[in-house]
């Protein structure tokens, strides 16, 4: 899929930003075939700047990189929509969004980097770093555990420690993967794999 740049005299295409976990608009830009090209190359969002009259990669200055997951064009083929991981808060002002829009929910993939956060910076009062700290084996252990405490809630009747124990299991989980060096993602293309 190439978009028609042709549409437009000045060549550029106006590219919304989404954000691919959360559904989030995150801005507007515009893309020139170069910086269509480039954006496919690299997997990161690069635009053409109107003002600057250059191609600008966002988070080249702020390391907020917006990482393609997905391009769609519509259905004139002359509009772009572009599904990220961003790297962090989108606008220049600090903001999640160009539209002042929060986009901090609290997700798994927020979680996950919170984890990766502990393990590669450790803190001495932090639990998840502190079971990075005891190795693989006991965080391998602790799933098990949390994993048996899940099955023997779900034989009764109370939701609360259901969940409660559904939360432990799933947040350990992460964990093992974090140490493991893999990601829910790895995960979920597997999942994705055997769906078709």
């Amino acid at each position: 899929m190439i978009p028609d740049f042709s549409k437009y005299s000045d060549g550029l295409v106006p590219t919304i930003i989404q954000d691919a976990n959360t559904g989030k608009v995150l801005m507007l830009g515009f893309m020139n075939a170069e910086a269509f090209q480039r954006s496919n190359q690299e997997g990161k969002v690069t635009f053409y700047s109107r003002s600057k009259q250059r191609l600008w990669t966002k988070g080249d200055t702020s390391g907020n990189f917006l990482f393609i997951k997905e391009i769609i064009s519509d259905c004139d083929n002359d509009t772009l929509l572009i599904k990220v991981n961003p790297a962090g808060p989108v606008c220049h002002t600090g903001a999640d969004t160009c539209f002042n829009e929060d986009n901090a929910g609290f997700t798994l993939k927020k979680l996950e980097n919170i984890i990766a956060d502990r393990k590669n910076r450790p803190s001495d009062s932090s639990y998840t770093s502190s079971l990075f700290g005891k190795g693989i084996n006991k965080i391998a252990q602790k799933v098990g555990e949390e994993a048996v405490e899940l099955v023997i809630e779900s034989k009764d009747t109370n939701d609360v420690l259901f969940l409660g124990e559904a939360a432990d299991l799933l947040f350990h989980y992460l964990v093992l993967l974090q140490a493991k060096n893999h990601s829910l993602e790895d995960v979920v293309q597997i999942l994705a794999k055997r769906h078709k």
